[in-house]
């Protein structure tokens, strides 16, 4: 549906204040995706979705949406496909003098239809963001949310094949979030739309994302299906982002050391997916290090649909402590990773 073929964006000329916002982007979005590209602040992003529809044009690479290049495209052909592609906001760019009605008609209107096939459409488009009651409110008298589903409402209008999300939940509570990405994830069902979303959340893209990219500096650094990524991150950017997503208790975060002092407890979080997810290695490695294992913090998700576990341990740094741990994780094959050492 959407390919990236070492897609870069310079912005000004080298050498004189200018800088590479995204740099041979090779990616593929299958249709009826949802992939999530994270990163965070300045890693290029926005640049990479507005090269999807045109709203940044290519330094040099192509992005193919359908086939189509789209940097080769003509100002009239630029603007039919881009009625093929729906876009929200992070800051939702409803029109403050329009009715929540009058916004989802607007892009119709603009395409020449008329006005029994807007009410028509808009009608429909209302009851699926779950707004028919609505209609008439302008975007002053609606919260955060149902500004949203007013835009998703409008990014649908013209019956896209693709959805872009910028941001789209960054403005928005954590339960107004899970609101919104719930409805994305029945619209992605239902349509058999494909949507690509950006964002610096890793809760929104385990919550909805198949397939996940990680960007950093401009590059693609990671990228692949959300569980495996989540679960078996290669790169320190990737791991820095899932370690905001893993959160500790502030009491125990706040503790944790880099380098041990006389007495200190190694901690450490335990992975549980797979095979492993249904095994009980938490008693087993009690058993092997006594009575000095400490559970501290745990919790138990889905990530992309799949079960998804983790349990922060300590037990003494000692050499031969650490070591037997080590000789049990490697024998059973449980994922860990090393946090850092409490006193």
């Amino acid at each position: 549906m959407v390919v990236f073929e070492k897609a870069s964006k310079r912005y000004g000329a080298a050498g004189d204040g200018g800088f590479m916002a995204v740099a041979d982007i090779n990616l593929a979005v299958d249709r009826g995706a949802i992939m999530g590209i994270i990163g965070r602040s300045g890693a290029g992003k926005s640049t990479l979705i507005r090269m999807v529809n045109g709203l940044e044009s290519v330094t040099s690479g192509k992005v193919l949406v359908d086939g189509v290049d789209v940097g080769a495209l003509g100002a009239q052909q630029l603007r039919d496909l881009r009625r093929q592609i729906g876009m929200i906001f992070q800051h939702f760019n409803l029109l403050s003098s329009r009715s929540a009605f009058e916004n989802v008609a607007l892009p119709l209107e603009i395409a020449g239809f008329d006005q029994a096939a807007i009410r028509a459409k808009v009608g429909p488009l209302l009851e699926l963001v779950g707004l028919s009651d609505k209609a008439a409110n302008y975007p002053a008298e609606l919260s955060g949310g149902q500004k949203q589903r007013v835009g998703i409402a409008r990014a649908l209008a013209t019956d896209p094949k693709l959805l872009l999300s910028d941001e789209a939940t960054s403005a928005l509570d954590p339960e107004t979030t899970q609101s919104i990405l719930e409805l994305l994830k029945r619209i992605n069902s239902e349509l058999g739309l494909t949507v690509l979303l950006i964002t610096h959340e890793m809760d929104v893209v385990k919550a909805i994302a198949s397939h996940v990219a990680v960007i950093d500096g401009g590059h693609i650094v990671e990228s692949g299906r959300t569980f495996d990524v989540y679960t078996r991150p290669q790169h320190d950017t990737t791991r820095t982002l899932l370690s905001s997503a893993l959160k500790l208790p502030p009491w125990l975060s706040s503790a944790i050391k880099p380098q041990p002092s006389a007495g200190d407890r190694l901690l450490v979080r335990l992975v549980f997916f797979g095979e492993t997810a249904f095994r009980p290695l938490t008693g087993r490695l009690v058993a092997e290090l006594g009575a000095d294992v400490n559970i501290l913090a745990g919790a138990i998700e889905e990530i992309a649909g799949e079960p998804f576990g983790s349990l922060v341990v300590s037990y003494s740094a000692e050499p031969d402590v650490v070591a037997r741990a080590d000789r049990f994780y490697a024998e059973t094959q449980l994922k860990t990773e090393v946090l850092g050492y409490v006193a």
